[in-house]
């Protein structure tokens, strides 16, 4: 079979074609990714009138910080407690929908909260949580459970787990959902005759032909918990209670936004973008492997 292949007579061509991605990709990645590395070598006052050169200073700083230590530990809490969560849930019920049979009415429902703004959905669930009007802390009251986020660091980072992955929930119910109806059922209903249970089915054929997706979900769910949370985190604790709920990219925002110390919050967006590029080419790299296509 001869494959056709797609020849360029003009050799300019194929570089015009490929400059306007080139210039968004340097635009809007490439030039502030400099720009902050740069300016986390920088100290300057919160005018910006004096600005010195202190080489790895802002870095020492940081680690030294038990404020941004902490901020740390309480990322690696939240962005994994976010990923399994959503990703849990989100498998859940794409799984409780595939054994419908008409889908289209419960696949709206689910999905809907994904055109939720976050910061929208962060203010939802502050009314819905209040330790004062809500409705959560008023249900939990009638089994003896007095629930205050405001007050509670438990409390807080529950909150902020479940607020942030009830808006992922439905992207990932839609990739799972997706990779479901892509399986032949010739395979479960062989697996039936065999004598497998459902239980077995799903863990023995479903799972490992929905690796795929799983992998791409797991890669997307990190990066929004490491990104994307910031706005439900503003619109509800705002790091607080004792710093329990401030993420690195929330103290990143505290740092450069409120106390204008530019050159430790440049240092931090340099390490958050090196964290996940390393988490990144982990993924890709040993996770992959175990990826069935």
């Amino acid at each position: 079979m001869q494959t056709k292949r797609t020849v360029f007579g003009n050799c300019v061509l194929p570089y015009l074609l490929l400059l306007p991605q080139l210039a968004v990709t340097m635009v809007f990645f490439i030039w502030p990714a400099g720009q902050a590395v740069w300016q986390s070598f920088l100290q300057q006052d919160p005018f910006g009138l004096r600005t010195s050169f202190v080489w790895f200073r802002n870095y020492e700083r940081l680690f030294h910080d038990p404020n941004y230590l902490n901020a740390l530990g309480v990322t690696v809490v939240f962005s994994i407690s976010v990923a399994v969560l959503s990703l849990g849930l989100g498998l859940i019920l794409a799984v409780a929908v595939d054994r419908l049979v008409k889908t289209r009415l419960y696949s709206a429902l689910i999905v809907w909260p994904y055109a939720v703004a976050p910061a929208v959905g962060g203010v939802l669930w502050w009314f819905m949580a209040n330790p004062t009007i809500g409705v959560v802390p008023y249900l939990l009251r009638l089994v003896g459970y007095d629930w205050n986020h405001a007050l509670s660091p438990t409390d807080a980072m529950i909150f902020v787990v479940v607020a942030s992955s009830w808006k992922q929930i439905s992207y990932n119910f839609l990739f799972f959902v997706a990779g479901l109806q892509a399986i032949p059922g010739s395979l479960r209903e062989a697996a039936a005759i065999d004598g497998a249970g459902p239980v077995k089915r799903f863990f023995t054929i479903t799972v490992p032909l929905l690796s795929p997706t799983s992998f791409f979900l797991l890669v997307v769910n990190t990066v929004y918990a490491l990104f994307d949370t910031f706005p439900v985190i503003d619109a509800t604790t705002k790091g607080n209670p004792q710093q329990s709920t401030t993420t690195l990219v929330y103290k990143v925002y505290q740092d450069g936004f409120i106390a204008l110390d530019l050159g430790s919050s440049a240092a931090q967006s340099v390490i958050l973008m090196l964290i996940v590029v390393l988490l990144t080419v982990v993924q890709f790299r040993w996770v992959e492997r175990r990826v069935q296509y």
